[in-house]
């Protein structure tokens, strides 16, 4: 509902409130909201007075009122203490609020005692609702505590109760003092925070909310080191900063132009030059990552996790040492701890690299037209970067060591590989960069590149860009993980843990691209997360699974896949057990600009013994992303071939290939496509 308040309705809403009776002669503010429904007025009398107009307007602010607060007096924050210390389910409220009747009624039909201040009914109930205020910074009421454990409102009391973390929160118990003269107990450890998230990336930000909401105290600790050309970022992680987010943004870009060039075959009168210009390109891009990291910061709050922008180091498996900034140092406590770092991208060791090269860490803020670029490596990185810089008009050589998208399907890889070289992208095989000088000083300089084969064979180029996309190191190495007792496997430096994340150490946890032997997955991260959260604080049992996920290469042509490559298939059910269902693809799109001719590709990967069990889904097309997540679904539940087969279509599509697939790979058959 929008947040404004027309002459009709407040006249409306001053009559129900009149009528039942609950407008005292003393000056008081009435408020009783949720989330999705807001009204904010002071009663004088009996009249109902709207009060400060600008707060129902959507603007910039966050509090709805003009005056700046009002410090409470010492002795309503007393009565607020006392009263949520002796009380475990303490509710501040107004007895004329349906919200919080709302919230009454809920806590009775679960037969749950409650204590109830109504603050309509003190005098002094303005400056407790005051205090509140200052407190918890949620100025409406119901303002609810369980066991001490501040709650929210009304939105956040039901959303629990329907989450199941009501009865939770409700079977914890708040801590009594000792009886009087009984004998001394063992006093129980107490730390800072219930859970410290090292990292603020999008598995680590997960876990922290959903922590939260169960009631937890918890801190992330973020700090992004600067690359060695000085970039850095905000909260997010790489996804947001300098992964997903900005390469599929840069990826659209390029197929705008592609597009502009369909255009004209479809009719558009356009002029024969369209200019491309980098800054205004990463500007708006940069300014929409600037927005979502704000995002983060006002979730976080919202969620009453603490932020701290401070680099964490361990100094036992209990304590953490932070460092912002400026260098002040602060030790800090947690029960838990959950390790969510991620990684960074891998430079090697030769002259000039760290000098002179960047990485994906930088590409996407690089404040000039970076030129003439190589791109080395051959992982999904090294092929996006390439690929969206030759669709923008850029030069674009990717330097490969042996083949492309190691553990992906290798048919597809190789489609890749040809249908970027046929659109602009030149490719390097079998070389290897051995020293990088600066030449020529500049934004873009010139760096010369000197390179050497297997056969020892010395290639020597010059380029504006040496962008190295060669792998990923976990961050593992400079968090004092050696005073924290975590495993960590010797040879990538990522933890060791179980099929719950939890590490050697029962206290410590892991989560994302750090995690041995697990997907480096954004959504995977995220996931994890929020189940790890449920685990330890909410008493569920459910695990991330990681079968199954998928995930879509942003080269030019998307490549999109779910399940095993045929490659793995064959692996682990033997060549004569697997059958392959397979055609080429040209999308309608691509018809009358007479462009891509059965460039694209799709093929289900089948088990013979297990009913054709579709194992592998793998699809090479426009929009790849888009169509795998739908057929995700279907390989999660177990989908066979025949299921494939009895889904009707969407005509005309490219996902509705899926539907028709009926050559197989053993046939021989052509499967090149000749009509819609």
């Amino acid at each position: 509902m929008p947040r404004f308040f027309f002459p009709h309705l407040l006249s409306s809403f001053s009559r129900r409130v009149t009528v039942k009776g609950q407008i005292r002669t003393s000056n008081h503010r009435l408020i009783c909201s949720s989330s999705s429904r807001r009204c904010s007025c002071i009663c004088q009398g009996k009249e109902l007075v709207r009060s400060n107009i600008s707060s129902f307007l959507p603007l910039k602010k966050f509090s709805p009122f003009t005056m700046p607060p009002v410090n409470p007096k010492p002795s309503c924050l007393q009565k607020i203490d006392e009263f949520v210390r002796t009380s475990k389910v303490a509710v501040f409220s107004k007895s004329f609020c349906p919200f919080c009747i709302r919230v009454k009624n809920l806590f009775r039909s679960i037969n749950q005692e409650i204590a109830t201040l109504e603050l309509d009914e003190l005098e002094d109930g303005a400056e407790i609702q005051d205090a509140l205020f200052q407190k918890t910074a949620l100025k409406t009421v119901p303002n609810i505590f369980i066991n001490g454990v501040h709650i929210g409102g009304c939105d956040n009391v039901m959303e629990a109760h329907q989450t199941g973390r009501l009865q939770v929160l409700l079977s914890k118990s708040q801590e009594a003092p000792s009886p009087s003269g009984s004998a001394p107990q063992e006093p129980e450890v107490k730390y800072d925070y219930d859970l410290v998230v090292i990292g603020g990336g999008s598995g680590g930000l997960a876990a922290s909310k959903e922590a939260a909401l169960w009631g937890a105290k918890v801190a992330v600790c973020d700090f992004v080191v600067p690359t060695p050309i000085g970039t850095t970022w905000g909260l997010g992680g790489t996804c947001v900063n300098v992964g997903c987010i900005p390469k599929k943004l840069m990826h659209q870009a390029a197929l705008l132009g592609q597009a502009i060039n369909d255009a004209k075959k479809f009719g558009w009168d356009l002029p024969e030059n369209v200019n491309f210009n980098w800054l205004t390109m990463v500007e708006a891009i940069q300014a929409h990552i600037g927005s979502l990291n704000w995002g983060y910061r006002v979730a976080l709050r919202e969620k009453k996790v603490t932020y701290l922008n401070a680099y964490a180091e361990f100094v036992d498996p209990h304590t953490l040492k932070t460092t912002d900034r400026r260098g002040k140092v602060n030790n800090i406590t947690a029960r838990y701890v959950l390790l969510a770092t991620g990684g960074r991208p891998r430079y090697p060791d030769i002259p000039g690299a760290k000098e002179y090269g960047i990485t994906s860490d930088d590409i996407f803020s690089l404040q000039h037209h970076p030129g003439k670029t190589l791109c080395v490596g051959a992982s999904y990185i090294a092929l996006e970067c390439a690929g969206f810089l030759a669709g923008l008009g850029i030069d674009a050589t990717v330097m490969v060591r042996s083949i492309l998208l190691r553990g992906f399907d290798q048919q597809i890889a190789e489609l890749i590989g040809g249908y970027m070289e046929k659109h602009g992208v030149q490719f390097k095989r079998g070389y290897v960069p051995t020293k990088i000088e600066r030449i020529e000083e500049g934004s873009p300089g010139r760096l010369k590149v000197t390179s050497e084969n297997g056969d020892g064979e010395i290639l020597e180029e010059e380029y504006n860009t040496v962008l190295f996309a060669i792998g990923r190191d976990a961050c593992t190495s400079t968090i004092g993980i050696e005073n924290s007792g975590v495993l960590l496997n010797p040879k990538n430096g990522k933890v060791i843990t179980d099929e719950k994340e939890q590490s050697n150490v029962p206290h410590i946890y892991a989560i994302g691209d750090i995690l041995d032997g697990k997907l480096e997955l954004t959504p995977v991260a995220i996931q994890a997360g929020k189940l790890l959260a449920r685990r330890i604080f909410g008493n569920q049992t459910l695990l991330t699974d990681y079968a199954n996920v998928p995930t879509t290469v942003f080269t030019p042509l998307e490549y999109g896949c779910v399940g095993l490559s045929e490659e793995d298939a064959i692996k682990k059910y033997g060549e004569a057990d697997i059958e392959v269902y397979h055609s080429y693809i040209t999308p309608l799109e691509c018809t009358v600009p007479k462009r891509d001719d059965n460039a694209g590709y799709a093929k289900l990967i089948c088990v013979k013994s297990l009913n054709e069990k579709v194992v592998g889904f793998h699809i090479l097309a426009p929009n790849a992303g888009e169509i795998t997540q739908g057929f995700a679904i279907g390989l999660k539940m177990g989908a066979t071939k025949a299921d494939f087969s009895n889904l009707i279509g969407i005509h005309p599509t490219v996902a509705e290939v899926f539907t028709t697939l009926s050559i197989t790979k053993s046939s021989g058959a052509d499967v090149f496509q000749k009509g819609c």
